[in-house]
C-alpha cells in the first residue's frame, strides 16, 4: 500500500487508525483529586507528579482537590468536577485499596455511565511487573461520567507514576474526544449537561 489509502474502510468494516483517532484531543484539562485522611496538598506527592506528568505532557490542570476517605464526598466531588465545563478529564489517586475507608471505586462507579474495564486490567498487568502478586489488593477503576473520563489510581507515589505515564497519557487524548463526541450537540449527540460552574483548585 502507499501512503494514500488513509481513511479506507477494510473487508471486515473497520476504519484505519488515522479516521478512528480524527476525534482525538491535542491538549485537555485535567482535575486531580486526591482522597486521602491523612494528607494535605502541601504534603502530596502522589497528587504532585500527577499534576506535573499531566503538565509536562503539553495538558492543564484545570483543578487540584483534596478530600478525606469519605463515600459521599468523594462522590460529590467527582459528579461535580466531572461536569464542570473546563474539565475534560479526573484523575483520583487513593481509597482503591481493601480497607474498610478504601471507597474510591464503590463512590465513583456509581457515577458511571459506561465502564472501561480495560483501565485496571492493564494497571494490574504491568503493576504486576513491579509488585508481583500483590497487585490483586489494588481495585484502580476507570468509567464515564457525563461524556468526561474518570481515572482512580491508587494513592502510592509508584502506582500513579504508573497508572499516569504508562496508561492514562498514552490514551487520554483519544478517550476524551470520544467520550465527548455530542456532548456539545456539534456531533449528532445528547445535549451536555455539563456546567460552567467553576471552583477554587485549592477548594477541598
Amino acid at each position: 500500500m502507499d501512503g494514500h489509502d488513509h481513511g479506507h474502510t477494510d473487508d471486515h468494516g473497520h476504519t484505519d487508525d488515522r479516521d478512528h483517532h480524527r476525534h482525538d484531543a491535542d491538549s485537555v484539562a485535567v482535575a486531580v483529586v486526591t482522597v486521602s485522611s491523612s494528607r494535605s496538598l502541601d504534603d502530596d506527592p502522589s497528587g504532585d507528579y500527577a499534576a506535573s506528568a499531566v503538565e509536562a505532557a503539553g495538558h492543564e490542570v484545570a483543578a487540584r482537590e483534596l478530600i478525606g476517605d469519605d463515600h459521599d464526598g468523594v462522590r460529590e466531588t467527582v459528579d461535580r468536577l466531572a461536569r464542570r465545563a473546563d474539565v475534560d478529564a479526573v484523575v483520583t489517586t487513593g481509597g482503591t485499596g481493601v480497607t474498610p475507608d478504601d471507597v474510591t471505586p464503590e463512590a465513583a462507579g456509581e457515577l458511571f455511565a459506561k465502564r472501561l474495564p480495560g483501565f485496571g486490567e492493564l494497571f494490574r498487568r504491568r503493576s504486576a511487573e513491579t509488585i508481583g502478586t500483590r497487585t490483586v489488593g489494588s481495585r484502580a477503576t476507570a468509567g464515564i461520567v457525563a461524556g468526561v473520563p474518570v481515572f482512580c489510581l491508587p494513592g502510592s507515589e509508584n502506582a500513579v507514576r504508573l497508572g499516569v505515564d504508562d496508561v492514562i497519557l498514552p490514551e487520554i487524548g483519544h478517550l476524551v474526544g470520544l467520550a465527548g463526541r455530542g456532548t456539545d450537540g456539534t456531533d449528532g449527540g445528547a445535549t451536555s449537561d455539563r456546567t460552567g460552574s467553576e471552583t477554587t483548585d485549592d477548594e477541598s
